[in-house]
Parts: structure tokens; C-alpha cells; sequence
């Protein structure tokens, strides 16, 4: 297998999960924060979506902390191919969660004008640009996966 910036094991797939873990936590908490977010299913979708995601990620991170701090790689193609599914499916469910929240976000808030508490528009919104952050990074991991399970 060639060595791609990204990897599981590396310091960069390392600052990935971490980033990963950090805005999906980020997503998370401003959601929840604001009053009423229960009454929209796309977020409650969003918070299911990311909990995993964190979940997900936290569990990576220490599994590359580990393989840094005692010079081992994972590379072994049955680890690699767990990592690509794992990440297609959390990237799946956060670009569904975050795209649907998204929408409710731009419908309720932006077309139909039912904004009137002001805190809690921009705590949504910044929710759902964290989970667009946390998607982001999580493609990056999954693209790596997936290429680095092509070329073995």
C-alpha cells in the first residue's frame, strides 16, 4: 500500500478524526442549545447523525493515537476496508442529516420569515455549518480509505 496523507495511523488522518470528532460535537451542542430544535425532524436527524459521527470519530482517533504512539501501522487490508465502509456510511448519514437540516433551516427561517427570536436562527445555522465542516473532513477520510484500499 502506498502512503497517502491521511491514512489511518498517520498524523494527518489523526488531525482529520479530530477535526471530524470536534465539528460534529460543535453541530451537536449549538443544536441542542437552542429551544424547539425537537420539533423539526431533520434535526433530530442532524443530532442522531453527528452523535454517531462522534462516536465514530473519537473511537478512530484513539485507534490512530495509539498506532502513533507505539509506531504501528494500520494498513492491513480487512482494517482498511472496515475504515471505508465505516466512513461511506457516517458520510452518508451526515450529508443526509446536514443537507436536511439545511433545508429546514433556509425554509422556516429564510422563505417562510418565522424567525423571530433571532438567538436561535443563528444557533441552527451554525449548527448545520458544522455538520457541513464535519462532512467535509469526513469525505477527505473516506476518499483516502477508498484509495488507499484501491491501490493495495
Amino acid at each position: 500500500m502506498i502512503d497517502i496523507p491521511g491514512t489511518p495511523g498517520t498524523l494527518t488522518g489523526l488531525v482529520l478524526r479530530i477535526s471530524q470528532c470536534v465539528f460534529a460535537a460543535g453541530s451537536i451542542s449549538y443544536m441542542v442549545t437552542s429551544g424547539g430544535f425537537f420539533s423539526f425532524t431533520a434535526f433530530c436527524y442532524l443530532i442522531a447523525a453527528m452523535g454517531l459521527q462522534v462516536i465514530w470519530s473519537f473511537g478512530l482517533a484513539i485507534l490512530d493515537t495509539f498506532a502513533l504512539v507505539r509506531k504501528k501501522t494500520l494498513l492491513s487490508p480487512v482494517l482498511v476496508s472496515l475504515f471505508v465502509v465505516g466512513d461511506w456510511v457516517t458520510s452518508t448519514l451526515s450529508l443526509a442529516g446536514a443537507s436536511s437540516s439545511a433545508g429546514i433551516t433556509v425554509l422556516y427561517f429564510g422563505d417562510l420569515g418565522r424567525c423571530s427570536f433571532e438567538a436561535q436562527c443563528w444557533r441552527y445555522q451554525l449548527s448545520v455549518a458544522l455538520a457541513f465542516l464535519c462532512w467535509i473532513t469526513i469525505a477527505i477520510s473516506s476518499l483516502t480509505t477508498l484509495w488507499l484500499l484501491a491501490s493495495a
